[in-house]
């Protein structure tokens, strides 16, 4: 089986984000990402991870109607594919395996 692109902790964040939306946009996943996390996240950020995903297969998007709101500028939906959930699920996986254990020690933190 080929080995997956592995995907770094905002990757991680951003997809997952995403799965959970189905289909969401650009301020939605920053709205949520924000609410769970607790952490600000700037669109740049968020657009360029976007791009990466994408590049690696873990998710696709498409351009909406053009939104007179937002200046004629389309809203970006994206959605995950079948391989990134996939390597979700790989990196949910091993994230537990690694942790295994541990809950005690953070208790004493």
């Amino acid at each position: 089986m080929p080995e997956r692109a592995a995907l770094g902790e905002f990757e991680h964040l951003v997809l997952a984000t995403a799965l959970r939306l189905n289909a969401g946009y650009g301020a939605e996943l920053v709205r949520e990402l924000e609410e769970r996390t607790g952490r600000q996240v700037q669109g740049g950020a968020l657009y360029s991870t976007l791009d990466r995903l994408e590049s690696k297969g873990y998710l696709v998007s498409r351009m909406g109607e053009p939104d007179s709101r937002r200046g004629g500028r389309p809203k970006r939906f994206v959605e995950v594919t079948p391989e990134g959930v996939r390597a979700l699920a790989e990196q949910r996986a091993a994230l537990l395996r690694v942790w295994e254990g541990l809950e005690a020690k953070l208790g004493r933190a």
